[in-house]
């Protein structure tokens, strides 16, 4: 009876199949890329129920649509608040293509730009960290704070103990903290119970708890990274609030140390590094601070001096529609007329921003890359190898930061007075996935600080060269191949 069934029951897994690819051909091309669309239907057809229960679980890169329409109130609230404001003292210092920029990042993430700020670079761990402590000391009325990863450590009690501080002096601390990523911590229950026992308002950012209706696609995470006191003073860049080895055993067994870089901003456009936060705290609380808890730009202290910078903070997720990030990336490489160097940890660009990239090379620009020599996550770091020969060939010099540090840092100079500074990876999962933010500076001292952590960065690195990488034997580049085909999985 049972060898009777066998046939049905192959005729019913072969239609099946047929079934499962021909719906793939017609729902997976919709409204994504060609580089993804390729990626999922060869995993679907090469397997094909293991690759459709994938692409029901990650395969939309989309948030609730409650989440989606509250970004787009805090936009039109933000677009409304800084209507008629030209909070940019002389624009006749700006590269002939710099206002578009500016202009394509405020129709996409709502914020304009802001002159008479100030800005500087903290690239030591436990300096940066102690900076913001300190920052936090001189809190009146509120403080809030946003990372991908929060942790109670070694490294960062000075940090809580600053919180508390400010807690008993009255001020308001709000702390903001990825739920996924700060879970997956060694230390993450001492840190909530931590945040509860000094009194501080806290909240779970993109949670996933589904018996609670708080759902979405798992890996849509907020990588974001700042803190706002009193919108007087922000902070932003790579790092997370967790010791220098992320506490991981295997991080620690390879004696593994992140090396990051922190921007600490006065003047107007802190208002919108907390607009960035306010919104966040807004879309996981329901609770709207955006007219109460937010020193406007325009009460902000405005630097006259000779080097003060013109900032923009540039938020973008998948919240947003258009990619913000990436947009601004491609403009900005387009736009370069000298120098192109970029830092990113994770470089796993999309078709668009490699074209960039090797087009400013063949046309003349210096164009650079620092990455770290060796990766902590295997199938990212391969996916990147798989560029270096392409990248090498048309000119671009590639510069490896060496073990046992991971080059954290995510950065950008366009010749002398153009900068972005902030926590968006140049991968395919921070264009498209991650909530990020980042800041735009114009201003050739800014510039200058960055070029000094630079050439730090090439003073104890080493150069890639195309002899060297010809060398590569083919067995030690197959993964990187297969690694680059997955990477378009989004």
């Amino acid at each position: 009876m049972v060898s009777e069934q066998w046939p049905i029951i192959g005729l019913i897994l072969v239609l099946a199949d047929w079934v499962i690819r021909i719906a793939a051909l017609i729902v997976i091309p919709r409204d994504r890329k060609p580089t993804a669309s390729m990626a999922w239907l060869l995993a679907i057809f090469l397997i094909p129920f293991v690759g459709i229960l994938l692409f029901l679980l990650i395969g939309n890169v989309k948030l609730p649509k409650k989440r989606r329409d509250r970004q787009t109130e805090i936009n039109r609230m933000i677009a409304e608040r800084a209507d008629g404001m030209d909070l940019v003292a002389d624009r006749s210092e700006w590269p002939t293509w710099f206002a578009s920029v500016v202009e394509q990042n405020r129709v996409l993430g709502a914020l304009p730009a802001a002159g008479g700020n100030t800005a500087h670079l903290i690239g030591d761990y436990q300096a940066s960290i102690d900076a913001m402590a300190a920052d936090i000391d001189t809190a009146e009325h509120f403080v809030h704070v946003e990372f991908f990863i929060v942790s109670l450590d070694t490294t960062t009690k000075g940090f809580f103990a600053a919180m508390e501080r400010a807690v008993q002096r009255g001020v308001v601390v709000r702390v903001l903290l990825d739920h996924i990523s700060t879970g997956r911590s060694a230390t993450h229950e001492a840190t909530y119970a931590e945040l509860d026992r000094i009194g501080a308002k806290w909240s779970f950012l993109l949670p996933v708890m589904p018996f609670k209706g708080k759902y979405q696609r798992p890996d849509l995470r907020n990588h974001r990274k700042l803190v706002v006191v009193d919108g007087r003073v922000g902070y932003m860049g790579s790092q997370n609030l967790i010791d220098r080895s992320y506490n991981s055993k295997k991080n620690l067994k390879r004696g593994l140390q992140w090396q990051e870089l922190v921007a600490r901003v006065t003047g107007p456009v802190v208002a919108g590094i907390n607009g960035v936060f306010l919104s966040d705290w807004y879309s996981e609380t329901d609770e709207n601070l955006l007219a109460t808890e937010h020193l406007p730009a325009t009460e902000a202290p405005f630097s006259t001096d000779p080097d003060a910078l013109d900032c923009q903070v540039v938020p973008s997720g998948p919240a947003y529609e258009g990619e913000n990030n990436l947009r601004q990336f491609l403009a900005l490489v387009n736009s370069a007329q000298q120098q192109v160097i970029i830092t990113s940890p994770y470089f796993v660009p999309d078709e668009a921003m490699i074209y960039a990239i090797t087009s400013a090379s063949l046309r003349g620009l210096e164009v650079q890359l620092f990455v770290s020599e060796i990766g902590d996550q295997g199938s990212v770091w391969h996916a990147q190898r798989s560029y270096y020969g392409q990248l090498l060939r048309a000119g671009v010099r590639i510069f490896m930061y060496p073990g046992p540090y991971i080059l954290h840092a995510k950065h950008m100079s366009i010749d002398d007075d153009v900068a972005v500074i902030g926590s968006s990876n140049m991968d395919i999962r921070s264009f498209n996935l991650n909530f990020e933010v980042m800041l735009l500076v114009r201003g050739p001292s800014f510039v200058a600080e960055m070029r000094e952590v630079e050439a730090g960065y090439r003073a104890v690195g080493r150069e890639l060269t195309l002899e060297e990488w010809e060398r590569e034997p083919a067995s030690a580049t197959f993964l990187d191949g297969i690694a680059r085909l997955t990477s378009a999985l989004q």
